[in-house]
């Protein structure tokens, strides 16, 4: 058998249902190959966007996504997709060509050492240097992909070997659990729990990640105890319960803080250092770990139970006193059934924070401005977007206000980066968000720079035929970093451009282009176009000129009179 072909035999031993990507010249074997496959190629107008998209499906799905690429610039191009894998713990393989390494007429030409870049951005990267060793290389980088954490891996197919001719076999999947925590560990955090007065759920991206909402629904209606996520942790549990106080979007001294400081125990679930911390550890005067961290939310005295499948990284800013590892659903389901309701329990600061917080998120939700206010925004989409379906979000200021003020109805209904937070992740993470789920209104939300990083990839979406509403978010401006730039007090400077007419552009490519005119438009036009068939962009011109003054300063100050 052709090394080429028992490759992708290998890959369909795997369930491999998608590869995107762009192939080239050193990918023609196996290209060759795929076209008899099961397996489904997505041919793709950038590489980042193949990784992007491959990611994605594995973030959804849990099953590790595959993208590929050729060597040199065509590797290299997967770089940044490796790293929002890597970081986002989610379950990637990068396959990539390379020139004849037993003998070539050509060099050195286009030739970089593929596999020691993906080193450091990697859990697994290696070149096939023998056809023989395809199937446990293949299986062994699926092994450590999908597990914990999981994360991108990399295999090197030159061309060469892809021609070889083999008689390995495919070595099937392996079978697995996880790990359960230990009963002392379990016994431990019951004991912690019962003892403080004032405990507190957080629940992050690693319980989103499993779908572990079940078990965690029924910890907080058992117990009673109030709840609070990260970004990437949002949906994992309904945000119109009773119990929820909120998403930690800002650093610190949001609303939410203030219920934070009050916390004597933080019972942490699925969270790692890796995504923007939600609190910072401090001590039992209340200063925060350095002075570099002040002005952070600061926890205080707080003890911290860490819940997870892996230990925790320890860092200045998170540093638990328990660890409870193990498969997370499985630790949760046991803490529940130890764990009794205290009548020495005192949510009241809890609640009352709760109470201001959800005030708060009403203003300005109806404000009639043009350009739309963010506020407004948010509360259109959310009324637009039915509650399985899904929003993509590029990296800009107005993920805060997502984070913060649109509630998730269920898990990974909100696709967010809060690891690497990179730019131009949001068309492509939207489109292979509806390749999985066909049947669910799915909307990429881009601010006019991150859109324009990936662009091009309105061809593949129309090539594809999805039903896709792209929101496009123009300021004319890099608005996160302009945000930034006025807070360090520094002239507004070097962050404006200019931008294409979005309409003239998506028709370009085959989907239709809208703008808004007014706040008032807005709704009919989000309704129109989530039930109208193929691409549909929208371009929403935005008023961030409150951004400074409410994110830096009024919330800070509203919260202090809490």
């Amino acid at each position: 058998m052709k090394a080429a072909d028992l490759f992708v035999r290998a890959l369909e031993a795997e369930e491999v249902e998608y590869i995107f990507g762009i192939p080239g010249e050193e990918n023609l074997d196996l290209l060759n190959s795929l076209k008899d496959s099961t397996i489904r190629l997505v041919l793709t107008r950038h590489e980042q966007a193949a990784a992007f998209m491959a990611a994605t499906y594995g973030r959804l799905t849990g099953k590790t996504g595959v993208c590929l690429a050729t060597l040199g610039p065509g590797a290299t191009n997967l770089v940044t997709g490796a790293a929002y894998a890597q970081l986002g713990a989610m379950p990637m393989l990068m396959i990539t060509g390379q020139k004849p390494i037993k003998a070539s007429k050509q060099g050195e030409f286009q030739i970089v050492d593929v596999v020691d870049m993906m080193q450091p951005l990697t859990k697994y990267t290696r070149q096939l240097s023998s056809a023989h060793n395809i199937p446990a290389r293949v299986r062994e980088a699926f092994r450590r992909a999908g597990d914990e954490r999981p994360g991108a891996v990399h295999l090197e197919l030159p061309e060469d070997i892809a021609r070889d001719e083999t008689d390995a076999g495919v070595i099937g999947r392996s079978r697995f659990t996880n790990p359960r925590a230990s009963d002392d560990a379990i016994a431990t955090a019951t004991e912690m729990l019962q003892s403080a007065r004032h405990p507190l759920l957080l629940i992050g991206a690693g319980a989103n990640r499993r779908q572990t909402c079940s078990a965690l629904r029924a910890f907080v209606d058992k117990t009673g105890i109030p709840f609070f996520n990260t970004q990437m942790g949002k949906g994992v549990i309904d945000e119109r319960h009773p119990l929820f106080l909120g998403t930690a979007a800002l650093s610190g001294e949001d609303y939410l803080h203030r219920a934070i400081e009050a916390a004597d125990l933080i019972i942490n679930v699925g969270h790692d250092v890796v995504e923007k911390p939600p609190f910072i550890m401090g001590d039992d005067d209340l200063e925060p770990a350095s002075p570099d961290l002040a002005g952070a939310g600061d926890a205080g005295s707080a003890k911290v139970i860490h819940v997870n499948y892996i230990t925790a990284s320890i860092d200045a800013v998170y540093h638990p006193q328990q660890g409870v590892i193990g498969d997370i659903t499985d630790s949760i389901e046991r803490l529940t059934a130890e764990v009794k309701a205290c009548p020495h329990w005192d949510f009241q600061r809890f609640q009352t924070v709760k109470r201001h917080l959800d005030a708060h998120l009403q203003e300005g939700i109806a404000d009639e401005r043009f350009p739309v206010y963010p506020q407004r925004l948010v509360a259109e989409v959310r009324r637009a977007m039915p509650e399985d379906g899904i929003i993509a979000l590029d990296n800009g200021i107005y993920k805060i206000w997502f984070a913060r003020n649109y509630r998730a109805y269920q898990p990974n209904t909100v696709l967010l980066d809060n690891a690497l937070a990179s730019m131009g992740a949001g068309l492509p993470s939207a489109m292979a968000a509806r390749i999985v789920h066909p049947r669910r209104k799915v909307m990429a939300i881009c601010g006019d720079g991150g859109f324009m990083m990936n662009s091009q990839e309105l061809e593949t979406a129309v090539r594809l035929g999805l039903d896709l509403v792209v929101l496009i978010l123009r300021d004319d401006a890099y608005g996160m970093i302009k945000w930034k730039q006025a807070n360090m007090g520094f002239e507004d400077f070097g962050l404006d451009y200019g931008n294409p007419d979005f309409v003239q552009y998506a028709n370009s490519y085959g989907a239709r282009g809208y703008r808004v005119a007014s706040a008032a438009e807005l709704p009919e036009l989000l309704a129109e176009c989530l039930n109208s068939p193929g691409v549909r962009l929208i371009e929403v011109p935005v008023d961030y000129s409150d951004n400074d003054r409410i994110l830096n300063h009024a919330i800070k100050e509203q919260s202090r009179t809490i």
